[in-house]
C-alpha cells in the first residue's frame, strides 16, 4: 500500500509546486509623453455644473430626449457590430478557461481490453485506470503565465466591448442629430422655395405689365431653381441619413422616434474632465484594452524564458487489470504506474531564443500601441475641448447673423416695394438670408456633434447603471 500512497502524494506535491516560480518581467516603464494638464481651461465653476467623472455619467443620464433615448437602446440591443464584440468576449472567456485548465491536473478514467494471438493461443486482458496524463509540475511558471496572458485578453476583449458600446452610442447620437438638421434643412428650403416661387409669380405678372424687366425675372428664376436644387439635395440626404440610422439600430425604427427638425440641446450636462488628463484617459476603454494586451505580452515572456528550463510531467494511475471482464475488480487485481518525466532543453536550432525575441518583441509593440493610444486619447480630448468654446461663440455670433440678416431682408423688402431699393439689393438680402439659416442648422449640429464627442472620448458612455 505504501506504493500508491508515494504516487498520490506525488500528484499532491505537484498541486503544491504548480505556480511556485515566475520569469514574467516585474514591470515595464510606460512613458506617453503627454502634458499634464489640459491645454485649456475646462473647469466646472465657468459653466456652473458640478465636475464628476465622465465615465461614471450613464448615457441615459447624459442625452435629454427620450426619442433619442428608446433608438440608442434599440441599437445596443440589435447592433450587429456590437454583438459580435460581444461574442468575441465569450471566445476570449473560454480561451481563458481551456489554458487554466492546465494549472490543474486532468483526472479521466479508462477502461481497455486488448486481445492477441497469432501461433501462441489467444489472449485477454482486461483493465480499468483512474489517473493523472502529463500533468505539468509549472517549476518556473509557464503554465502560469500563459494563463495570465489568457486572462489578460480575455479583459483586453472585455475593454474592447465596452469602447464598441461608447462608439455606437456616439454613433447613434450623430446619426440622430444629423437626421434632424438635414429635416430642417429641408423645410428651410421648401419654406424658401414657396416664397421665391410666390415671388416669381409676381414678377411674371409685373413683367406683362412693363413694371418689371428680364433681368429682373431671370434673377428671380435664378432663387427659385437654387431652392428647388437644395430641396431636392436636403431630400436624397435626409433618406440617406435615415438608412445610416436604421443600420445602427439594426433594424426599422418606430417614425415617432426620428427627430422632426434639429435639436438644439442634445445633453443634460457638458462632459467636462474631473482631473489630470493621465487619470481621465486611463479610464477610457480603448486605453484599458490597449493596458490589457500589454499585460499580456509581458506574461508572455515570462513563458517563453521559462522554456529554456527543465520541465517535468507527471503521468501516474491506479487501477485494476485481469485476464476476465468478470473478475475484473476481485481482490489481487490492483495495478498501478507513476511516470515522471524530465525534459531538459539542450539544443533547438535557437527556436527558443527566437520564441522570446518575439515574445519580447510583441511586448514592445503592445507598449507603443498603449502609449499611442493614451496620446491619441488626449489629442482627441483636447480638440474637442479646443472646439468647446468655440463652438458656442461662433453659434451665438449665427443666433445674431440670422436675427440681422431677416432683419435687413424685411427692410430691404419694404425699400424696394417703396420703390427705394434696386432689386439687386433684395435679391443680395435674401440670398444672405437664406445662407445664414443654413449655417445656424450647420453650427448647431456642429455644437451638439462635439458634445457626443467630448463625451465619447472622455471615456463615458459605457458605465450605464442597469
Amino acid at each position: 500500500m505504501r506504493k500508491p500512497m508515494m504516487a498520490s502524494l506525488a500528484l499532491a506535491l505537484s498541486l503544491v509546486l504548480s505556480g511556485c516560480s515566475t520569469l514574467e518581467p516585474r514591470s515595464t516603464e510606460v512613458a506617453p509623453a503627454i502634458p499634464s494638464q489640459w491645454p485649456v481651461a475646462a473647469t466646472a465653476g465657468a459653466q456652473g455644473t458640478a465636475t464628476a467623472e465622465v465615465a461614471d455619467i450613464g448615457w441615459r443620464d447624459f442625452f435629454v430626449d427620450p426619442r433619442l433615448q428608446a433608438v440608442i437602446t434599440q441599437s445596443l440591443e440589435n447592433n450587429r457590430d456590437l454583438r459580435v464584440a460581444v461574442l468575441n468576449v465569450e471566445r476570449a472567456r473560454a480561451q481563458y478557461r481551456i489554458q487554466r485548465a492546465d494549472r490543474v491536473p486532468a483526472v479521466g478514467v479508462q477502461g481497455q481490453m486488448t486481445r492477441s494471438g497469432g501461433d501462441a493461443p489467444v489472449t485477454e486482458q482486461f483493465s480499468a485506470n483512474l489517473g493523472v496524463v502529463e500533468f505539468e509540475l509549472d517549476l518556473f511558471g509557464r503554465v502560469r503565465n500563459l494563463s495570465q496572458a489568457a486572462l489578460q485578453q480575455y479583459f483586453a476583449e472585455a475593454a474592447n466591448r465596452r469602447s464598441a458600446q461608447l462608439s455606437l452610442v456616439a454613433e447613434v447620437a450623430n446619426a440622430w442629430l444629423t437626421l434632424g438638421a438635414d429635416r430642417e434643412q429641408l423645410r428651410i428650403a421648401q419654406a424658401t422655395l414657396a416664397t421665391y416661387e410666390d415671388s416669381l409669380r409676381l414678377t411674371e405678372a409685373r413683367r406683362q405689365l412693363g413694371g418689371a424687366s428680364a433681368l429682373e425675372l431671370s434673377q428671380t428664376r435664378t432663387l427659385v431653381e437654387t431652392a428647388r436644387t437644395d430641396v431636392a439635395r436636403f431630400a436624397g440626404q435626409v433618406a440617406q441619413d435615415r438608412n445610416a440610422l436604421v443600420l445602427l439600430a439594426g433594424g426599422p425604427i418606430d417614425a415617432s422616434l426620428l427627430p422632426q427638425a434639429e435639436v438644439t440641446d442634445v445633453a443634460s450636462v457638458r462632459p467636462l474632465p474631473a482631473g489630470v488628463p493621465g487619470d481621465v484617459l486611463l479610464r477610457r476603454p480603448d486605453v484599458m484594452a490597449a493596458e490589457h494586451v500589454l499585460l499580456s505580452a509581458n506574461a508572455n515572456i515570462g513563458a517563453a524564458r521559462a522554456a529554456f528550463f527543465p520541465s517535468i510531467s507527471l503521468t501516474g494511475n491506479i487501477g485494476s487489470a485481469s485476464s476476465e471482464l468478470s473478475g475484473l475488480f476481485d481482490s489481487g487485481t490492483r495495478v498501478w504506474s507513476f511516470i515522471p518525466k524530465l525534459n531538459l532543453p539542450i539544443f533547438q536550432g535557437g527556436k527558443l531564443r527566437a520564441n522570446l525575441g518575439m515574445a519580447t518583441a510583441d511586448r514592445d509593440i503592445a507598449l507603443a500601441q498603449y502609449e499611442k493610444a493614451i496620446q491619441s486619447g488626449f489629442r482627441e480630448a483636447a480638440d474637442a475641448l479646443a472646439l468647446n468654446e468655440s463652438l458656442d461663440a461662433q453659434l451665438s455670433s449665427q443666433q445674431a447673423l440670422v436675427a440681422a440678416a431677416e432683419q435687413a431682408q424685411r427692410l430691404s423688402q419694404a425699400r424696394y416695394d417703396a420703390g427705394l431699393d434696386s432689386f439687386l439689393t433684395l435679391l443680395d438680402a435674401r440670398r444672405t438670408a437664406y445662407t445664414a439659416r443654413q449655417s445656424l442648422v450647420s453650427t448647431q449640429l456642429a455644437q451638439q456633434s462635439n458634445q457626443v464627442a467630448l463625451y465619447k472620448v472622455l471615456g463615458g458612455g459605457w458605465h450605464e447603471r442597469g
